[in-house]
């Protein structure tokens, strides 16, 4: 049974920094990308970096290029969001998501039987 646990949402000032983690159990083996995505109130949900699990190679939306960081630790089965210089307009859940899209950016893509989701953690810039 695959579970995706996010963490580290909270509340944090416009030029903040937050780490965010998504933790993995289960067999994750038919997967090849792991992503994040965000959902602001009242929006739809946007992919906002991803990263193959075969060779990291990391996707970020322009929304976030040059802020945003994700990373992998396999020994720890765990796949980091580090957001830095965070501004009202990243406010929004992030959930944490592993699957086998053909665009590792698409909401689409995930919506698969062979994807997986977390519940979502909340970032609030104020």
């Amino acid at each position: 049974h695959v579970q995706l646990v996010e963490s580290g949402g909270g509340l944090v000032q416009p030029g903040g920094s937050l780490r965010l983690a998504c933790a993995v159990s289960g067999n994750l083996d038919s997967v090849s990308y792991m992503a994040w995505f965000r959902q602001p109130p009242g929006n739809r949900r946007e992919g906002i970096a991803s990263i193959s699990k075969e060779d990291d190679d990391p996707y970020y939306a322009n929304s976030v290029k040059g802020r945003f960081t994700i990373s992998q630790d396999n020994a720890k089965r765990t796949v980091y969001l580090q957001m830095n210089n965070l501004q009202n307009r990243d406010t929004a859940m992030y959930f944490c998501a592993a699957g086998n899209p053909e665009r590792e950016w698409s909401y689409s893509d995930y919506e698969t039987p062979d994807s997986y989701w977390g519940q979502g953690t909340q970032v609030t810039v104020s």
